[in-house]
Formats: structure tokens, C-alpha cells, sequence
């Protein structure tokens, strides 16, 4: 990915905090069958070393595909938005702005290892299941099911771990342009509903205020 320097993510702690807000993430490999794409909720762990675990269905060729070791990628997105030049004041003075395109990524380079075992399964999904419950009035657990209908369901799903080597992130918020610019165009993707994207770019501009 390319990164100029006034995008760059320089800080783990963010990359780790817009893949945990965000972690249904798109996993690259290249295996026997080629260059393949696969959309998964991924659980991320740090400490010692970083991994990110997922599970996918065992009618997935995407584990028998892969080798134990190979190089993946898993892309986390934290929103995006369209820029127009029309947002910038110095354009009305200027005309000297174009369209763009701004949006947050996580890109976590590492190894893969297919997990075709009950015990890790089960833990993945448990784990998952209780980060992304706790919303809920009354959180959905496993042992709300009868234990038969569970345990059948996870003998058809395999667990899949990346061993992170690399973590790079790109937050492409217009640093690059003047500090009016920044708000005029975050007030822009707030306007249009981007929020997200909107909200980031707006701390931007309150941070070239200092």
C-alpha cells in the first residue's frame, strides 16, 4: 500500500483500536487456486505476539488451499468518503483543488494457519460471539443452544489463525491541505452522511489549530 508520510499510522495502539471497531476484514491469499478474497469477523489478539483468529466453513476450499506458513494479507476498513474540490474554500480563491477520495485502512501482513481442531473453534466462536453480543439487551450465548445442535454445527466450520508480521495503517484525512480546507470539506462528508470519515477529518483540523 502506498503511504505518504502525512497518511501515515504510525502508532500500533490506532491500528489496533480500527481493527478492533472494525473487524469484519477481507483476507488475501495466494494459494494452489490462485489469487482469492475471503470476508471474515476476525478476532484480534495482542501481548507477546499479535494474531488475528477467524473461522470459515468447511465447505470453503480456502483451507484446503493454503499451506500452514504461507504469507496473507487481512484489510480492515474504517469508512471512506468522496471529496469534492467544491468543499475547499481556498478552490473559490484559487481554483486550484480536485476531486479526491479519503478513507481509513489497517493492513495486517502475516502468516496463515488452518486450525482444524474442536477446542480452538469452539473458543474462537465463543470469544466472537461475546465481543459482538454485548450490545444486546440479552446477549445470545452459546449454551442457549442444546449442546448436540452446537457441537454439530462446529465440526462444519474450520478455525483459521494469522500470525501477524506487519501492521500498516493509512488514515488519508487531507493533512496535506491548509486547516480551513480540512474542516470545509470534513463539514462536506458530514453533510452527506459520512460520519465516520466527517468526524475523523474534523480532529484533523482541530489538531493544525495547536
Amino acid at each position: 500500500m502506498y503511504v505518504p508520510e502525512h497518511f501515515a499510522v504510525p502508532d500500533v495502539d490506532k491500528i489496533h483500536d480500527l481493527i478492533r471497531a472494525n473487524p469484519f476484514g477481507m483476507l488475501l491469499t495466494h494459494g494452489s487456486a490462485g489469487l482469492d478474497a475471503n470476508h471474515l469477523p476476525f478476532e484480534l489478539e495482542t501481548g507477546a505476539t499479535t494474531a488475528l483468529h477467524a473461522h470459515v466453513a468447511r465447505a470453503n476450499t480456502l483451507w484446503q488451499d493454503v499451506k500452514d506458513g504461507d504469507e496473507v494479507l487481512v484489510v480492515f476498513r474504517a469508512g471512506d468518503a468522496y471529496i469534492s474540490p467544491n468543499w475547499y474554500p481556498s478552490k473559490h480563491e484559487l481554483h486550484k483543488q480536485v476531486p479526491t477520495w479519503n478513507y481509513m485502512v489497517a493492513h495486517a501482513h502475516g502468516r496463515i494457519t488452518v486450525r482444524d481442531d474442536e477446542r480452538y473453534v469452539r473458543g474462537v466462536v465463543a470469544r466472537l460471539t461475546r465481543t459482538h453480543e454485548a450490545t444486546q439487551p440479552k446477549p445470545w450465548k452459546m449454551t442457549d443452544s442444546k449442546a448436540e445442535y452446537i457441537d454439530t454445527l462446529l465440526k462444519a466450520i474450520v478455525g483459521i489463525q494469522v500470525e501477524v508480521t506487519r501492521l500498516v495503517g493509512k488514515y488519508k484525512l487531507s493533512q496535506n491541505k491548509e486547516r480551513r480546507d480540512i474542516e470545509g470539506a470534513g463539514e462536506g462528508v458530514m453533510a452527506q452522511g459520512g460520519a465516520k470519515i466527517g468526524a475523523a477529518m474534523l480532529a484533523c483540523a482541530n489538531e493544525k489549530k495547536s
